[in-house]
């Protein structure tokens, strides 16, 4: 399948948004709520009038569909139409867009009005559109995307009926949404042949392939026929006409040229602004510019005025909600503009209405920025005579753009970035089209932006009447992992015990298996690009078969990161020169035979210079000496530079002569145990969800060195250029529960005396190198985030807290999770279980309550709220809360644990 296709294959038309999560089965369908027995004439008008509305719904939804597939004919293979063919299907593609957005809205009012109803045939309506989305007929499995926005809406108004079948219901919708993040998935990675098996659920997967959708439906559309319907028809390919002359000088500027319009083709080379277009939004306008910060850009907000509020009778702005979103980024440094009030296409418009369009939104905007910005932008560039003379009677300028995103049709965020780099690289300069209303785009903005810095682009911004590039150097950001471009994840893991020739060891098989376990489930490295080597499997032949000859024909590529990790005997051997030099030491390898039967540090580090891959870290729980390591050390030039410069990096247990202490907890050595710990969050020494390499050193062999006999050392290989190993923190998911595993006393009584020495790494680190010299480590400053990140990063600190027994540090983080984010359904219910644990039941049962109105769906909360309930002596609310807990999950794993309360209240 072409590329092109599979960048456009999941079209987000009313997608806005992946969801995530597992399959669920055996779903309950849900019930009518709980009513008294109506009148037979009551009854047969609620029917009829919940028939009528479910019935209108159901035809916004065949309309909302016909526009999704529309736009996918449109756009399908749109890299390789003629340039005028391409505007006009991207033009009209957009119009078909934001029809849809409207049907959106007119939707998912209806549903509200319809749930607020309290007509007790509500639920059976809307089960009956949830019946035609997950098994209409004549639906594939890529048709359901268009309803995605619809059903997170519907979810979100469900929430607020706490009846038994609003909660059923809400269930249903999760299951459907986690049925369409797998569609998705699916579609993203069709190189595969064959879906994965799946038990029956609501929304069965058809499995058939992309190209099979598409061709179905090209007999239903065809691109000529969909712009006639809106009034294009293409003429026929005319002769290429000469350039035009240049403008006499004092020549008055022409429409579509710099100068009456900014293109940004006039900005120096190598040069971008950023813009983003139909925002404010209320979530993802703050995370973009919490990105933008990160790389000192500047950046144009191009608002819709209706998003921003309205006009009273007197002309008065009245500002909404979202108009907050707007200050907050004005306060941030960043500019505001004008994108009309209503997004219309402009060039239609005349009159009273097209002035209205232009000016009302500049008085809401004055009411959020009395210095707001002369800029304008038409919706879908899209002006006539008229409109650019009312511009200039307001003193406004049109904007324009030459590098699109198209964020709006693609839900693929590497390939909109593909996309722009690509563009950027074609016109070296101009003005980048976003749209700051979509998840999507949020994803592929650090790939964007971490690219064009380290190739050295400068970002331009508007000082209020031109643009003006700035010549500053970005601050360095911590990189992210998305954001330095990795794109896979290899390992090479290597535990020996059974060492025929040298004394047995006992943990390094298990400190090989549980760093793989911590790769593979916490950093998501794919278990077929981690190759794991134990015992016997570890010989010199096969330790090198596994980087020469595994890793190249596994397609190891320039954009990968490769993460060794070697538990096992080490040797240092001295030379006629005097120069130690450092062995690893594999299963098969002869005391006696050193220099040939072992693999000397040499050759590691040219294995380590030959790999192609951007970044390597080995690390080495084994002590020698002799590698001649370059000194390391975090400073802004390199982080900033992290994308376009090698890493090849190592840390090592301790010194020659040294022995790996083996006494930690869960069988493994101290300096597996210790760095498991700092790659499980302890090393994120600035708090900013990432942990770089340097970082992981700078926490790892100072705590190593204070619990036992060994200084692990750390510093960067010969050749490398200056990058860091970047590890990304995954957010943590879990909901504390009884069935919460924690660390053992031992492992609590380690972490506590490794905790103490950790705290003193904020600062400057001195650390060891393989000389026998120091080299001084420092964290980078703390990437900015959202709010919203920052309320998971608490939440994942306290987590590590509870594991640990510390209570009341676990306490203060949920808390903070919570100030952060209201709304927070798994830190409320992780704050009330801390409160159980420490038996203060009437605590923990409202901070379940409050879960389970956060989401009335999350049955663990219910069985969470239960346990409260009957430690507090409330054992009617307890059956209720049990009761609750079965009909949401009936086959869940604490099933039998409520049926046996049940039987005891």
């Amino acid at each position: 399948m072409k590329r092109t296709s599979l960048y456009l294959i999941i079209f987000a038309v009313a997608a806005a948004g992946a969801g995530a999560g597992s399959w669920l089965v055996n779903r309950t369908p849900t019930g009518a709520p709980e009513t008294k027995p109506a009148p037979a004439t009551a009854t047969a008008t609620a029917t009829a009038t919940s028939t009528q509305d479910a019935s209108a719904i159901a035809t916004e939804l065949r309309a909302m569909l016909d526009a999704y597939r529309k736009i996918i004919v449109l756009t399908h293979d749109e890299a390789t139409l003629p340039a005028a063919e391409r505007a006009q299907a991207n033009r009209i593609g957009q119009q078909l867009f934001h029809e849809n957005q409207e049907r959106i809205g007119r939707v998912e009012t209806a549903l509200a009005t319809l749930i607020a109803s309290n007509n007790p045939r509500r639920f059976d309506a809307i089960s009956s559109l949830l019946d035609y989305i997950e098994s209409g007929d004549g639906l594939y499995d890529a048709d359901r995307l268009a309803f995605r926005e619809t059903l997170r809406s519907l979810q979100a108004q469900i929430a607020s009926d706490s009846s038994l079948a609003a909660i059923k219901l809400h269930k249903r919708i999760s299951e459907d949404l986690d049925a369409l993040a797998e569609i998705e998935r699916n579609y993203e990675k069709e190189i595969r042949a064959i879906f994965g098996r799946y038990d029956t659920r609501a929304i069965e997967l058809k499995r058939e392939k992309w190209d099979s959708y598409i061709a179905y439906l090209k007999k239903l559309y065809t691109r000529e026929r969909i712009l006639k319907e809106y009034g294009v028809v293409l003429p026929y390919p005319a002769a290429p006409e000469p350039e035009p002359a240049a403008p006499e000088p004092g020549a008055p500027a022409q429409a579509g040229r710099e100068g009456a319009e900014i293109f940004g083709k006039s900005l120096p080379k190598k040069t971008v602004l950023l813009t983003f277009d139909d925002g404010p939004h209320r979530r993802y306008s703050e995370e973009i510019a919490a990105i933008l910060k990160q790389y000192n850009a500047p950046a144009i907000f191009f608002n819709v005025g209706r998003n921003l509020g309205a006009l009273d009778a007197q002309g008065a702005a009245k500002l909404s909600a979202n108009a907050q979103v707007s200050r907050k980024l004005k306060d941030a440094g960043y500019v505001l503009a004008n994108h009309s009030l209503t997004h219309a296409q402009l060039s239609k418009q005349t009159g009273a209405k097209l002035k209205s369009e232009i000016l009302d939104t500049d008085t809401l905007l004055k009411a959020v920025d009395p210095q707001r910005s002369s800029l304008f932008r038409f919706p879908y560039g899209a002006r006539n005579r008229e409109g650019m003379q009312l511009l200039a009677d307001a003193q406004l300028t049109s904007m324009m753009w030459n590098i699109d995103s198209l964020d709006w049709a693609d839900p693929v965020p590497s390939s909109i970035a593909d996309r722009v780099l690509r563009s950027v690289e074609k016109e070296g300069r101009g003005i980048i089209l976003f749209h700051d209303i979509h998840e999507r785009t949020v994803k592929a903005l650090p790939m964007i932006l971490e690219r064009l810095a380290a190739e050295g682009y400068q970002f331009a911004g508007w000082d209020g009447a031109t643009l003006k590039a700035d010549n500053k150097a970005a601050p360095a950001p911590a990189p992210r992992a998305a954001a330095t471009g990795y794109a896979n994840s290899w390992a090479i893991l290597v535990g020996i015990d059974n060492y025929p020739k040298w004394p047995r060891l006992e943990y390094a098989v298990r400190d090989a298996e549980g760093v793989e376990r911590l790769l593979v489930q916490k950093f998501g490295f794919a278990q077929e690009r981690v190759i794991t080597l134990k015992n016997e499997q570890a010989t010199r032949q096969g330790i090198l078969a596994a980087f020469h000859d595994r890793l190249a024909h596994g397609g190891l590529q320039p954009n990968d990161r490769v993460f060794v990790f070697f538990a096992g005997h080490g040797a240092t051997r001295k030379l006629s020169s005097g120069r130690d030099l450092g062995y690893i030491v594999p299963f098969d390898a002869d005391p006696n035979n050193l220099a040939t039967d072992a693999i000397p540090m040499t050759e590691i580090q040219n294995i380590a210079e030959s790999l192609p891959a951007k970044h390597a870290l080995f690390v080495m729980d084994a002590c020698y000496s002799g590698l001649g390591l370059t000194r390391g050390a975090a400073n802004a030039s390199f982080l900033r530079d992290n994308a376009r410069r090698m890493g090849r990096q190592m840390l090592t247990a301790g010194g020659t002569d040294q022995l790996v202490a083996d006494g930690g907890p869960n069988g493994h050595s101290v300096f597996t145990w210790t760095l498991m710990q700092g790659l499980g969050g302890k090393g994120d020494l600035n708090g900013d969800g990432l942990i770089t390499a340097t970082e992981l050193a700078a926490y790892v062999a100072p705590a190593v060195s204070s619990v036992s006999q060994q200084t692990p050392a750390f510093g960067s290989l010969p050749g490398s250029e200056g990058g860091d190993f970047v590890f990304e923190l995954p957010e943590e998911t879990e909901f504390l529960t009884a069935g919460t595993v924690q660390l053992s006393n031992d492992a609590i009584a380690l972490n506590t005396r490794l905790d103490a020495q950790a705290s003193k790494a904020t600062g400057t680190v001195v650390v060891k190198d393989l000389q026998g010299g120091e080299t001084r480590l420092k964290a980078p400053a703390a990437v900015p985030v959202s709010s919203r990140q920052q309320a998971q990063r608490a939440n994942d600190l306290g987590l590590q807290l509870y594991k640990e027994k510390q209570y009341a540090q676990a306490e203060a983080q949920f808390t903070e999770a919570l100030k952060l984010r209201p709304d927070f359904a798994l830190a409320a219910n992780n704050l009330g279980f801390v409160f159980y644990k420490q038996d203060r039941f009437v605590e923990a049962a409202r901070w379940f309550e409050n879960t389970v109105k956060i989401d009335p769906s999350r049955a663990i909360a219910y069985r969470n709220l239960g346990d409260a309930y009957v430690r507090s002596k409330q054992p009617q609310k307890a059956r209720a809360a049990f009761t609750t807990y079965l009909e949401l999950a009936p086959t869940g794993a604490g099933a039998a644990y409520a049926k046996e309360q049940l039987q005891k209240l």
